[in-house]
């Protein structure tokens, strides 16, 4: 059978899934519904996609995923090729976030996209530590085209592409510190630290670390839900480790440094304002108009 091309392939589901789930006749004892009128006043349900790996197989990813009480919209399989399984309906929500929240939100189930990724995930070693697992490049050479193709459906911000440990850092570790999310950032899917501004910054705190209050602002402003302790309690401890396995990955001990402080301020600093062209002097005042 001709395989059709990634993009035509997710136009042609969402199709299908439209047939489906928009009768032209209403079931037996519904209501008669005129579809042919579209409010402008309306924008997706979707605010953020979340990244998972599953821990699992193949084969146990599946059936946890399809059989058990979790679920993700795509699972992107570690076969040879990779493949993605489309497992919930966009406009409805998958139960794979739990307990999380982001900026404002909370309960990600309800705003985002989830996606599972199968990899093993992390082995414990004999001493404590955690040695993960990466992520084939055929993998992350289909992810990006799936991202870019939901963030032009749905109009999701670069800094709102989250780990499953950015949305709920008390209990959560994935992706992991191998997840090539520079290699995301390189596509445009997500926003990434200007490398200059952070050499620029980090000799500003190499002699003086910003405190605890620094750090849980920062934290919070940039989205994590952090506690405002003002000491380096645990909970701050793995926010921090949450945030580094994200943006310095060559180093995720959790430890409130000179170099994790310059990367938050790059990540947190004001953005510059555009200024915006004078318009033209009009001969009236305009009339104001009620919302």
């Amino acid at each position: 059978m001709k395989r059709l091309p990634f993009a035509s392939t997710l136009t042609a589901l969402a199709l299908l899934a439209g047939c489906a789930t928009t009768p032209s006749t209403p079931p037996p004892g519904g209501a008669d519904v005129d579809r042919s009128l579209t409010s402008k006043g309306q924008n997706s349900r979707v605010r953020f996609i979340v990244l998972h790996y599953t821990v699992s197989d193949l084969q146990r990813s599946i059936m946890l995923l399809t059989e058990k009480e979790v679920s993700a919209h795509y699972l992107l399989t570690d076969s040879s090729p990779p493949k993605i399984y489309a497992l919930v309906d966009e406009k409805n929500s998958a139960w794979h976030a739990g307990l999380s929240s982001w900026k404002s939100y909370t309960n990600l189930n309800n705003s985002s996209i989830g996606i599972e990724i199968v990899n093993p995930g992390f082995t414990q070693t004999p001493d404590g530590r955690r040695t993960y697992y990466p992520f084939p490049q055929a993998q992350i050479d289909l992810l990006i085209p799936l991202l870019k193709d939901i963030v032009a459906r749905h109009g999701v911000a670069p800094e709102n592409i989250l780990a499953h440990s950015d949305i709920a850092p008390q209990r959560k570790q994935d992706p992991g510190p191998l997840f090539p999310w520079k290699r995301l950032a390189d596509a445009g899917l997500v926003a990434w630290p200007d490398a200059n501004q952070v050499a620029a910054m980090r000799a500003k705190y190499e002699n003086n670390v910003p405190d605890a209050v620094w750090f849980q602002q920062r934290l919070a402003q940039h989205g994590y839900a952090v506690p405002q302790t003002g000491v380096f309690d645990e909970a701050t401890h793995n926010v921090i480790v949450a945030f580094q396995t994200k943006y310095r990955q060559a180093n995720y001990d959790g430890v409130p440094d000179a170099e994790s402080a310059a990367i938050l301020d790059v990540l947190t600093a004001p953005k510059p304002k555009i200024a915006q062209p004078a318009s033209a002097p009009t001969s009236a005042p305009a009339t104001a108009t009620a919302q």
